[in-house]
């Protein structure tokens, strides 16, 4: 499917993740150990946070990660306190700049990994439950857009596990109506740059692979050598896919069924249910 990660923390530069760690997302690009798929080649994209109090930059592209010159270089120039990276493998839709993560509307940026099951199948009923205020964002026509929007009509600015929650369940709800036995799976993240938050959920109770990093406060006493560990500083957060290292201690599996919310180094594991959409 994809691979994608978020991290906060001391502002650093976004190459060491994407390009300098052992399993880097430009690696997981080409050599995905635990994704549905091995290569994600369908284009790719990074949203980032500056010090002012504006809407987050972003840069988008259907080009393969591994092969785009430009990435390389803005992820050495850039560094930023908060960011987000998403590397795409198409399911049912094109590979075009539209579709490439992460979606974005006012502050908030959102990438996903999973599928809506017979999309195309529940694709109108879904999009008819937009809020008409948000409905002319459509821009492309994948169903991880289709869920930003959802959940944005449901409250993801003011209630962030409560909104998710509420797409989710009107999403298997329209699923099943349509016959579909296994409507969604996702892992999910959201930020408006100054909390983030992630689910993993799927109908099937089989939910695509999510890690978060362990304590930084717990890491600089275990490798209190390592110059990467004290670069992100005391408060560092990354919520992926899959581990960027193989460093003993550094990664906590994400539970099924569970909602992460992390601000300012403070993380809460939370349990995750499909909701009402009324």
């Amino acid at each position: 499917m994809c691979r994608w990660l978020a991290y906060s923390g001391n502002p650093i530069q976004m190459e060491t993740l994407l390009f300098r760690a052992q399993h880097s997302l430009i690696d997981q690009s080409l050599h995905s150990r635990l994704g549905h798929t091995t290569t994600n080649g369908d284009g790719f994209g990074i949203g980032w946070y500056g010090p002012a109090a504006e809407p987050p930059f972003r840069y988008r592209c259907v080009h393969p990660a591994w092969n785009d010159a430009n990435l390389r270089e803005a992820a050495r120039a850039i560094r930023s306190p908060l960011f987000m990276a998403h590397i795409r493998a198409a399911t049912e839709t094109p590979a075009q700049e539209t579709n490439c993560h992460p979606f974005r509307h006012g502050r908030w940026l959102f990438a996903h990994n999973g599928l809506i099951r017979e999309f195309q199948t529940v694709k109108r009923e879904l999009i008819l439950a937009i809020d008409p205020e948000l409905f002319r964002m459509i821009e492309g026509s994948t169903d991880s857009e289709i869920m930003f929007l959802l959940a944005l009509t449901f409250g993801l600015e003011q209630e962030p596990r409560q909104a998710l929650e509420r797409m989710v369940g009107l999403i298997e709800e329209v699923g099943r109506r349509h016959g579909v036995e296994y409507p969604l799976n996702m892992t999910v993240c959201a930020t408006d740059g100054q909390q983030i938050v992630a689910a993993r959920y799927s109908s099937e109770h089989d939910s695509r692979s999510l890690f978060h990093s362990a304590s930084f406060h717990h890491l600089h006493q275990l490798y209190p050598e390592n110059s990467r560990i004290k670069e992100v500083g005391e408060h560092g957060f990354l919520v992926l896919s899959e581990p960027l290292v193989d460093l003993p201690g550094a990664w906590i599996e994400v539970p099924e069924s569970s909602f992460i919310h992390a601000r300012e180094g403070v993380v809460e594991l939370q349990p995750f249910a499909p909701g009402t959409s009324a």
